[in-house]
């Protein structure tokens, strides 16, 4: 399963807490829409859009970002506080402590491309992955690709998902409310996006996708205080990735227009984390 986010993290340009105008489906500042999955497919087979067996949608999530953060001063959207370059803006992932799943025990481990480029490349080049992620080709696409994030101020993170010490999936861990998303929606400060990608196609299609989606989402809610949101935003005509979020314990909140894509974003609330 791959959740891609088709919109490019530009790390160039504040984000704004408020969706551009003429924008429909923008969430309003309730966001309170909750759809359960069985009802969500109805609605997308009336609609006439189709899914993607064993893939997501990039969301950022169970499918990938591509997050070309660059350096200097920003601003937190939302706080009008700035954050330098080099700041740690997402709580030092890499120490992050393992989850617990039924699929056994998983952690984030950041990306060094030394030692991951070829699995990440290979990942990179599976038609359900290229087909979201777009980064299909030689092993310099997905170095570029991880590179801009890694050299950036620190707003989106690559790392390695690893259940019982074998990698098996890559996620994106990024500031969603210093990101382009944050236009579409009413952002909060600290909203955390999350991209996912399955790596290996037996991983796909048996719940390991929600698994990992809900372990990542608690592990966001546990070491990021200030974050009272996880958000994701897959590709509305993916039901496979929409419904693995849902059953991981997020919210359909609305549907949005991304660059590339109509998303359902997605929303995880920690308010609601233990009733859910």
């Amino acid at each position: 399963m791959s959740i891609h986010p088709d919109h490019r993290h530009d790390a160039g340009t504040p984000a704004t807490d408020h969706p551009p105008s003429g924008t429909t489906g923008a969430p309003t500042g309730d966001d309170t829409l909750d759809l359960r999955v069985a009802d969500l497919v109805a609605l997308l087979a009336r609609r006439g859009t189709r899914t993607e067996p064993g893939t997501g949608t990039r969301t950022e999530s169970e499918a990938g970002t591509g997050s070309a953060a660059d350096t200097g001063t920003r601003t937190e959207a939302g706080t009008g506080t700035p954050t330098a370059a080099g700041t740690d803006l997402l709580d030092a992932v890499g120490s992050w402590a393992p989850a617990a799943t039924r699929f056994g025990d998983f952690r984030l481990v950041p990306v060094r491309p030394e030692r991951d480029l070829p699995l990440l490349t290979r990942w990179m080049n599976d038609p359900a992955v290229a087909a979201f992620w777009e980064l299909a080709g030689p092993d310099t696409v997905t170095a570029d690709h991880v590179g801009a994030q890694l050299e950036g101020d620190g707003r989106s993170v690559p790392c390695l998902g690893v259940l019982d010490s074998t990698p098996m999936s890559y996620f994106e861990i990024y500031r969603a409310d210093l990101d382009p998303l944050a236009r579409a929606y009413p952002a909060l400060p600290h909203d955390t996006g999350v991209h996912l990608l399955l790596g290996g196609a037996a991983d796909r299609g048996r719940g390991v996708g929600t698994a990992l989606l809900r372990a990542v989402a608690d592990l966001v809610l546990d070491h990021r205080p200030r974050c009272t949101r996880v958000v994701a935003e897959p590709d509305i005509r993916n039901a496979p990735s929409v419904s693995a979020f849902l059953s991981a314990g997020f919210r359909y909140a609305a549907e949005i227009d991304l660059p590339d894509k109509r998303a359902a974003l997605m929303i995880r609330d920690r308010s609601l984390r233990h009733v859910l």
